[in-house]
């Protein structure tokens, strides 16, 4: 996995706090964190998303209209910096990145009620959520669009 020099280890931000707006390093909402570590893992500057975390209807419209989305495509199976999608009803609200902690692959993500979570590969609880699905960036598939 491609770090930076000054990454935080995603084993030490397990068990943050989930704040509305929070950008790290103590806390994070789900776009905080996955603008953190697309950032200190993977080398991808994506932009700040300035949105009413606690105010559904709110994230669901800037998943749904933010011009990022043009940077990302659906692939049908994670690979280590892909985000990930998930709804709790019909439309996305929420975002993780699929990453390897400790040799597992799985989900970090930052839940309001949870602060930020791994779940290994095959634990996402799929009761009350639901993964819409993976989205790989474009550089990392080739492509020259930044």
């Amino acid at each position: 996995m491609p770090t930076t020099n000054h990454a935080t280890p995603l084993r030490e931000l397990i068990g943050l706090p989930w704040v509305a707006g929070a950008y790290g390093p103590d806390a994070y909402d789900c776009w905080g964190l996955f603008v953190t570590v697309q950032r200190e893992h993977f080398g991808r500057h994506l932009p700040r998303v300035d949105v009413d975390a606690t105010n559904l209807r709110s994230v669901v419209r800037a998943f749904n209209r933010h011009p990022e989305l043009e940077n990302w495509v659906p692939v049908p199976q994670p690979e280590l910096g892909d985000g990930v999608l998930i709804s709790r009803k019909r439309l996305a609200n929420h975002v993780g990145v699929w990453v390897e902690i400790d040799g597992q692959p799985g989900l970090l993500h930052s839940a309001q009620a949870h602060g930020v979570v791994f779940q290994a590969e095959g634990t996402f609880d799929q009761n009350s959520n639901r993964i819409v699905g993976y989205f790989r960036h474009v550089r990392a598939l080739g492509s020259d669009k930044s």
